[in-house]
């Protein structure tokens, strides 16, 4: 089976706006469609509390035909708009979905942050983990959302096989971003965080693209959209992953990077495996 994870930063921008960055998008949605995933997992959706309007179903239909898809948004009591899921699949799966609740501070839980697909012999979860946040204001939230989210995972893995993707919000190691030495406090490099990491794959699961990849450097899935020359100098960070259930690792045949091109921010993530 084929999966497509992707920080799409505004679900909502590219199936309603006409800006450059919306058509910008909308080119990667070619891309991805040219793979032909079983499953796509989009997270920072930013759909409206009120669920999809028939201008989203209508778009949704046009672009992405072959595919039912769940989705989940934030809810009264977190920003209107912010975060939030959609998976989608291809019609011929037979899943159950939910939405968990992990029990982490107010408000992630309504933020519309994890759905969870269930196949016959495997789960399939995607996650937008919270940002640690300007000047580190969530740093103590996020240690407990890891912590939480940790617990769900190895939940989930001890009734069968998971497959994790997402947004983590975390670059693991020195090599996971261009410039370490600058950002050892910036917000997904702190050393709270990249133990919150260590701690979920203690838990018996594993950073595909590394067991594939090794140490390969230069390779990353998020460039800042401010600085116009980040993604031309590659000066990125990798912060998207494909986590898999330690048993099962051996049926990973690839875990990659898909080309968005000129788009700057998140680039979509592959993971091809035989499941």
């Amino acid at each position: 089976m084929k999966f497509i994870s992707w920080n799409i930063d505004s679900l909502n921008a590219a199936l309603t706006s006409d800006s450059n960055r919306a058509v910008m998008t909308r080119e990667v949605f070619d891309t991805i469609k040219k793979e032909d995933p079983n499953v796509i997992a989009f997270q920072e959706t930013k759909l409206p509390q009120t669920g999809l309007s028939k201008k989203h179903k209508k778009k949704l239909a046009e672009f992405f035909p072959d595919y039912n898809y769940v989705h989940v948004s934030s809810s009264e009591g977190a920003r209107k708009s912010y975060a939030g899921c959609m998976t989608l699949f291809k019609k011929d799966l037979d899943i159950n979905s939910n939405f968990p609740i992990i029990d982490a501070p107010e408000p992630m839980d309504l933020e519309g942050r994890i759905v969870t697909l269930e196949f016959d012999d495997f789960y399939f979860t995607q996650v937008y983990t919270p940002n640690a946040g300007n000047e580190l204001a969530r740093l103590a939230d996020r240690q407990v959302w890891d912590k939480q989210y940790a617990k769900y995972l190895s939940k989930l893995d001890k009734e069968k096989p998971v497959i994790a993707a997402g947004d983590f919000n975390v670059a693991h190691t020195p090599i996971d971003l261009a410039h370490p030495d600058n950002n050892h406090r910036s917000a997904g490099f702190t050393d709270e965080e990249r133990e919150g990491f260590t701690h979920i794959l203690s838990k018996g699961f594993i950073d595909t693209f590394r067991h594939l990849n090794g140490d390969v450097e230069g390779k990353y899935t998020w460039w800042a959209q401010r600085v116009k020359t980040s993604k031309i100098n590659n000066s990125g960070w990798r912060i998207d992953y494909f986590l898999v259930s330690d048993r099962i690792k051996y049926k990973v045949s690839r875990s990659d990077m898909i080309d968005s091109g000129k788009r700057q921010d998140h680039t979509p993530i592959v993971l091809e495996i035989d499941i």
